[in-house]
């Protein structure tokens, strides 16, 4: 049942295709038919040939003209049965592949709306596992599996009902035979389920380890690891390996089973028919019939067994998908956006926050503040302290526990999260670059014309920068920027952001990266982009906390300081200790 309700979460999908679908289904009982008429051509002709009974109008006809008939009318039941099967596999195959690419587009898009505490609890390799190796099992199953299984159920059906009206005790022998069969096929469904399920958790572990030790590759050469962690990844390794041979075990024992057991029915029929024949009961030509079709019989639950490997793993996966697809989303859209007549001042009030990453670990308590428009504001504090999550929440990046966040006299939680990041603009310590060219990592969601590109790159100091590169801003950038240096990288983020004109300027160790020259140019450059702006800024450097209108200082998540850096030297407080230690080279701020 749990199966049958995850399927149905396919059938939007299978709705934009739902004409292929029909069609697909409706070839089934041609097909079925095309395919179980054989064996009687078959059965006829060795009927003709011995003079036995056969069909009427056949026994009007010469026996040579009757021979050449039903070759005939086989060779046309074999070609018409290659075309339409031709034609419904192509359908088939049509409509899982633009399922399972729309899949992936709903699951990336909604891995990417996903909040970043759900993504601190999941590895990047096991999500990879889920959009790639995941969706791709369920194209296979849909490909191959699923019409496939009405197909045989179809062709199981109209076998049966041919070796009935043929003969009854024979048949009602053969179809018995399917009862136990069946029942084992499903108890084997069961444990080789869960044993696939097992192989795509060892194959999530194994993508991660393997893209965190590619993504640290220089930590791993540096510090000598490479023994190490290839024993650890080893070991993973073995871990799968041992995960596969469980549903390697279960795959090969039914296949066999089957085939014994298909071996031994034709054998039934060959003995109780042969009796049949020798007593006159029974023709040559019917056990011919009887012969072929109780091959074919069995070839529906052949079929499953050669199946049940995709279609095992086609179940895994949706259920591994829908694990994915269930996830809330933490940080609602705002369902109505709520007006303001007020202005786009930049103003910012933290009323009473509370934040934890975990409950037993608090990062911010009840912190108030309020951030004038066109305020300078710096927070400062030991590692830890919170500052960095106070710029999270007012992104939304997470939601606080308790409190409000207002800005411009609204909750962020009114505001649409578009509008909401676009009024934000925040250059992080960590830069993340684009694969592609300088221009469209500075444009990125912006329409701008290159001509006003070139002046802006102009007036924020970007210059030199663009003459060192190749080829300015139409320069390839590797992945993550990995031919620029992390000065440059940041001074392209600094831009980037600096082309949206927010009302908020948020920046978090933004000039770490910068060599002393470069910083001072930056500062002079910045100050007219902060000019009549609201600015918030994270710092170690005393050169960027001192120009501030106002500096707070964070402890455990709350406010223990506050005022300009001549006050706060004056008080003698943790910042000036900060200071003091910064200025006698101990410490960096």
């Amino acid at each position: 049942m749990k199966d049958l309700a995850r399927l149905q979460r396919l059938l939007p999908y299978l709705a934009r295709d739902r004409r292929r679908l029909t069609i697909a289904l409706i070839l089934l009982l041609p097909v079925a038919a095309a395919g179980a008429v054989q064996p009687l051509l078959v059965g006829q002709v060795i009927s003709v040939l011995r003079t036995e009974p056969s069909w009427w109008w056949l026994e009007a006809m010469p026996m040579a003209l009757a021979i050449r008939w039903l070759i005939g009318l086989l060779l046309v039941a074999v070609l018409i049965r290659l075309a339409l099967q031709g034609s419904q596999s192509l359908l088939v195959q049509t409509i899982g592949q633009r399922l399972t690419a729309q899949l992936r587009i709903d699951l990336f898009s909604h891995s990417l709306n996903l909040s970043l505490r759900f993504h601190d609890r999941t590895p990047v390799g096991k999500l990879i596992t889920r959009l790639t190796n995941d969706v791709d099992a369920l194209a296979e199953v849909f490909g191959s599996g699923a019409i496939g299984v009405l197909a045989d159920i179809v062709t199981f059906v109209v076998i049966a009902t041919l070796m009935l009206s043929i003969n009854r005790p024979l048949g009602l022998l053969l179809l018995a035979l399917q009862v136990p069969i069946t029942l084992l096929v499903i108890s084997l469904q069961q444990r080789y389920r869960k044993a696939n399920y097992r192989v795509r958790e060892e194959l999530g572990q194994l993508n991660s380890d393997l893209q965190e030790n590619l993504q640290g590759l220089e930590v791993v050469q540096m510090f000598r690891r490479e023994n190490l962690n290839s024993a650890r990844f080893a070991i993973t390794n073995a871990k799968y390996r041992r995960a596969v041979d469980g549903t390697i075990f279960y795959d090969s024992a039914i296949s066999s089973l089957l085939e014994w057991i298909s071996l031994a029915a034709v054998s039934l029929v060959l003995a109780i028919g042969g009796h049949l024949v020798t007593s006159g009961a029974m023709g040559l030509g019917v056990l011919t019939t009887f012969i072929l079709f109780s091959q074919r019989l069995f070839d529906p639950l052949r079929q499953l067994a050669e199946r049940f490997t995709q279609i095992q793993a086609g179940l895994t996966a949706v259920e591994r998908i829908d694990e994915l697809l269930d996830q809330p989303l933490d940080i609602q859209n705002a369902t109505t956006f709520t007006v303001s007549n007020q202005p786009k001042s930049g103003e910012v009030i933290f009323e009473d926050v509370c934040f934890a990453y975990r409950d037993d670990e608090p990062i911010l308590q009840h912190i108030n503040m309020h951030i004038a428009p066109g305020e300078h504001v710096a927070l400062v504090g030991p590692t830890g302290s919170g500052k960095t999550t106070v710029i999270r929440l007012l992104c939304r990046l997470y939601e606080q526990q308790q409190g409000r966040i207002l800005l411009d006299g609204i909750d962020i939680r009114g505001i649409q999260i578009a509008e909401l990041r676009k009024r934000l603009g925040v250059v992080l310590q960590d830069t993340f670059l684009f694969s592609g060219n300088v221009e469209n990592n500075l444009k990125l969601d912006t329409n701008i014309a290159r001509p006003e590109l070139e002046k802006l790159c102009n007036d924020l100091g970007l210059s030199p920068l663009l003459e060192r590169l190749p080829n300015g801003l139409d320069t390839s950038l590797r992945e993550r920027g990995g031919n620029l240096s992390s000065g440059e990288r940041q001074l392209l983020a600094i831009a980037r952001v600096a082309l949206r004109n927010p009302s908020i300027l948020i920046m978090d160790e933004a000039t770490a990266f910068l060599d002393p020259s470069t910083e001072a140019t930056l500062q002079r450059d910045l100050g007219r982009l902060l000019t009549n702006r609201t600015a918030i800024v994270i710092a170690h450097r005393l050169a960027t906390v001192e120009a501030s209108d106002r500096i707070l200082v964070l402890k455990r998540g709350r406010v223990v300081e506050e005022g300009n850096h001549t006050d706060l030297r004056a008080q003698g407080g943790l910042y000036a200790q900060l200071a003091d230690l910064q200025e006698k080279g101990l410490a960096n701020l």
